[in-house]
């Protein structure tokens, strides 16, 4: 019996195209507005109707947020920044390490309690950020955590890890164990077929997992504000809080500092973006 091939259309590609792009138009409107609102005048923020374009294109919010303009105090943005920074690369360091070799442990070897392990690593992900805060505020705080960098960065390696095990654990786990053994029979040590062939194979998807896990580390801010207090541990989102008082929101400032938490993101994305392209199929073939 023979299997009738469906042929798509021309028309049915650019149906698709084109629902792709209003998705992704629709799902760009909100970051478009907080970049648009980081360059206009206060005063057209609660506007009727609103106003999409700026009038008056100002660099006043970014000057105001560094201290720049007459009698106005900035923020300790610089600071925040270099907390941050701290914080989502170290996490994103150790989490890529341990994760690393927890995916090739779980792709390569069997051993007793494999799967329950991995259950459970797997299981820690289901509990949301913000039921955690209360238990981790208490345990901090007895064990002198609280306003720490370290404190941040713990709790974020305990976030990322078992998501970069499942990661990394699918990416070993597309390359052949014959590649290794090969390069083990031509004279390699089993840590030297590591380096020198697989990990070159799975540098694209590693890649993927240190986005993810930076990002998480960056844009986290319900943990950050129940375990931050001072200058010296808030980060880039906790930040944003600065621009609220009890009866007013500053949005063109709260605007200004997010343009500033997102050029890193998209900074890093751009320079690993040919491992992104590459994809995360991998293999080999010994010749």
């Amino acid at each position: 019996m023979s299997r009738t091939r469906t042929i798509e259309q021309p028309w049915q590609r650019w149906l698709i195209r084109l629902g792709v792009f209003i998705a992704m138009a629709i799902l760009c409107v909100p970051g478009l507005w907080v970049v648009l609102t980081a360059f206009r005048p206060n005063i057209e923020i609660l506007a009727r109707p609103p106003v999409w374009i700026p009038e008056r294109w100002t660099l006043d919010n970014f000057q105001r947020l560094f201290g720049l303009t007459a009698n106005q105090q900035g923020l300790p943005v610089a600071q925040y920044f270099i907390n941050s920074l701290v914080i989502s690369l170290t996490s994103t360091a150790v989490a890529i390490f341990v994760g690393m070799a927890g995916g090739y442990a779980f792709a390569r070897y069997r051993f007793k309690g494999k799967g329950a392990l991995f259950l459970g690593f797997m299981l820690s992900r289901t509990v949301p950020g913000v039921a955690l805060s209360l238990p981790l505020f208490v345990l901090w705080s007895r064990i002198g955590l609280i306003d720490t960098q370290f404190g941040l960065i713990l709790v974020y390696m305990a976030i990322n890890i078992p998501f970069t095990i499942w990661l990394t654990d699918g990416f070993f786990r597309q390359i052949p164990a014959d590649l290794s053994e090969a390069a083990q029979i031509d004279g390699c040590t089993r840590w030297q077929a590591f380096w020198k062939v697989e990990f070159p194979l799975a540098r694209s998807g590693l890649a993927s997992a240190a986005i993810f896990a930076f990002l998480t580390s960056w844009n986290e801010y319900a943990l950050a504000s129940q375990l931050t207090r001072t200058t010296a541990s808030k980060t880039m989102p906790v930040g944003l809080m600065d621009f609220t008082a009890q009866f007013t929101v500053d949005w063109t400032g709260m605007s200004a500092m997010a343009v500033l938490i997102i050029i890193p993101a998209l900074v890093l994305t751009y320079i690993v973006q040919k491992h992104l392209i590459a994809g995360l199929t991998f293999g080999g073939v010994k010749g």
